[in-house]
């Protein structure tokens, strides 16, 4: 692990988490300036969990956060597999209870971070609910 780039590292909180956290707050960074609103970050079910939630003019954007160091495992795109997705979606349907009337039109992006550095590419629509 190279020094400082953990950051707002808790005491007692795994060095994962806190990176996961790092990666994420560059998600939603990047995703705020790019003109998105952020609704809720780490929003959790029994069933699954949805890093990012967002909101694209009228849309409502599910965003997976992953970030890869090296590519040992593959790159961090290839870490969103079919099980992934799944609870993804089952977080998604969960989420979307609070619109009884109407559920707005969604989406599933990811961000993917590369390297320590951070190098972010944002796919949009990955897959459908």
């Amino acid at each position: 692990m190279k020094e400082g780039n953990i950051l707002n590292c808790e005491p007692g909180r795994r060095k994962a988490a806190c990176r996961g956290h790092q990666g994420e707050q560059r998600a939603a960074e990047f995703l705020m300036q790019s003109g998105l609103r952020i609704l809720q970050r780490n929003f959790r079910c029994r069933r699954g969990e949805v890093d990012l939630v967002a909101r694209d003019g009228d849309t409502l954007v599910f965003v997976e956060v992953r970030w890869r160091t090296g590519h040992r495992q593959g790159g961090a795109g290839e870490s969103i597999d079919r099980h992934k997705r799944r609870r993804l979606v089952a977080a998604a349907r969960f989420y979307l209870m609070r619109y009884p009337a109407e559920v707005p039109p969604c989406r599933f992006d990811a961000i993917l971070l590369e390297g320590w550095a951070m190098e972010l590419h944002w796919l949009k629509d990955i897959f459908w609910l």
